[in-house]
């Protein structure tokens, strides 16, 4: 008998069960397995249908198209709890089970972080992103400047970036990756991206410094993911993630992050204690 995945009928996401039925990881389950990319593949291919489900039952809230009831509130919680803990699983998997996370899986692991961070954001559940409060405040009209990636503290890595518009004037204007790519002239749009993956790499690989703050890593991870997500949308209004041509490396990234996020909030959110961070 094979492992299999446990979801009834209103369940939020979904669990794995030994062939006993006992519940467990998707790392537990690995341990010993023939076959041990198959069940990361169904992991994924399960995490999919989750966000299908999701979007249908959650997808006016997700977008900000209305605040969530207080009924709702708690299936807010529960639902970024559930996507967090399968984001975590896939990339603690990956390494044991011998996978490289492809372009189709940075689509789901993308997709599913940006329903945490849509769902957190009603609950008051994000913290502030890098350098809040320490811009200028941009009035109506176009500013002139240019934009680069700045970082909070060079010495503490893991506190993140964000890009801000440097203008003539000296002033210090917020800007987002979207409005860089798409509201921006003169922008070499492929060095954009390439200098947003190093800023999200910088912080990854500095959450587990001794020095290092989970509060700060999670709102410089959060910042930074949200940022990169938007803007690369299949629309407007969708919540499918795409990836340029020549980018198909951002995959890796994406998954990499979504995970140290999750990692990091697990040592201050009791519902996600008992993860542990993936070894490297």
């Amino acid at each position: 008998m094979r492992p299999r995945i446990v979801q009834v009928d209103g369940q939020l996401g979904f669990c794995w069960a030994t062939p006993a039925g006992e519940p467990t990881s998707l790392q537990a389950l690995l341990i010993g397995d023939d076959e041990p990319d198959r069940l990361v593949a169904t992991h994924l291919e399960a995490l999919d249908d989750s966000l299908i489900g999701a979007a249908e039952r959650f997808g006016d809230i997700l977008g900000g198209g209305r605040r969530p009831t207080p009924g709702e509130r708690d299936d807010l919680l529960e639902l970024h709890r559930v996507l967090d803990r399968l984001c975590f699983e896939y990339h603690a998997a990956l390494a044991p089970a011998g996978v490289t996370p492809d372009v189709r899986a940075g689509k789901i692991i993308g997709t599913a972080a940006l329903f945490s961070i849509c769902a957190r954001e009603p609950l008051g559940l994000l913290g502030p992103a890098p350098l809040d409060g320490e811009l200028d405040d941009p009035s109506i009209g176009v500013v002139g400047g240019y934009g680069e990636m700045h970082q909070v503290n060079a010495d503490q890595p893991w506190r993140g970036s964000r890009w801000i518009v440097r203008a003539t004037t000296g002033q210090r204007f917020p800007l987002t990756l979207s409005m860089l790519l798409f509201d921006s002239s003169g922008v070499n749009k492929d060095g954009a991206r390439r200098e947003h993956r190093e800023a999200l790499q910088s912080v990854i690989d500095s959450a587990q410094h001794p020095d290092a703050d989970p509060m700060a890593v999670t709102c410089a991870l959060d910042w930074l993911l949200y940022d990169w997500l938007m803007a690369h949308r299949d629309g407007p209004d969708s919540a499918e993630i795409v990836f340029p041509k020549g980018h198909d490396s951002d995959a890796a990234v994406v998954v990499a992050a979504a995970a140290a996020s999750v990692a990091a909030r697990a040592t201050f959110d009791p519902g996600l204690l008992g993860l542990s961070a993936p070894r490297r």
